[in-house]
């Protein structure tokens, strides 16, 4: 399994934007991609605008393909004026447990 952390500085404003295309991405690749094991987003409380996403793909064939797909390019095209910072950082799992995840 590959797990990665993205830490992203979005331009403050148009972190609504944002948040709205990063929400649509998420969804899609969970619903359409059987590679995709999980995405969680959220944002450092005292900064909105620092947002982090945590993935994890089944293998390195997930991942790649979850890059090629449209929804992610979509995203990624209309977000590339967003983005100010981006920093991709490779973790080992150690332990990886989750209860059905929580809306809102």
């Amino acid at each position: 399994m590959i797990v990665r952390i993205a830490e992203l500085e979005i331009d403050p404003d148009r972190i609504d934007a944002y948040t709205a295309l990063l929400a649509e991405e998420i969804e899609a690749s969970v619903r359409l991609e059987p590679g995709v094991m999980f995405l969680f987003a959220v944002s450092v409380k005292e900064s909105r605008n620092a947002v982090r996403v945590i993935e994890g793909y089944a293998d390195q064939a997930a991942y790649q393909a979850h890059l090629a797909t449209a929804h992610f390019l979509k995203y990624k095209t209309q977000t590339a004026d967003m983005v100010t910072s981006l920093r991709l950082i490779e973790t080992d799992p150690i332990a990886i447990e989750a209860k059905n995840p929580i809306s809102g």
